[in-house]
């Protein structure tokens, strides 16, 4: 059995991963889609953590995109949201609260 990647939803069922995801043009989201899929598959030579329980998924793509996730156990991985470099400290705080939400909600 591989990694399972699930989006974090928010009380509303709501996914930020999936709204960030949402706005990206095809080219972009066909990268983000390939860094998904060789995170299943257990590949994370672009991945640094980034504090508090949050790794980052670097993209060299564009403006550098980033996907936050935190790991649930050993086979599961949380998607928090996505970003830029620019936007990396931002990105980082809001996917720690996400991350913080998720373990205060899980049963």
């Amino acid at each position: 059995m591989g990694i399972v990647v699930q989006e974090y939803l928010d009380e509303g069922g709501k996914s930020p991963f999936a709204r960030w995801f949402g706005g990206l043009d095809a080219m972009a989201a066909a990268k983000v889609a390939t860094a998904l899929y060789r995170l299943e598959q257990g590949n994370f030579s672009n991945v640094e953590g980034a504090g508090s329980g949050i790794y980052e998924c670097k993209i060299h793509f564009g403006p550098e995109y980033r996907i936050y996730f935190s790991k649930d156990g050993d086979r599961l991985i949380i998607l928090l949201g996505g970003g830029s470099k620019k936007r990396q400290s931002e990105d980082i705080a809001a996917s720690s609260a996400l991350w913080r939400d998720y373990k205060r909600r899980k049963p």
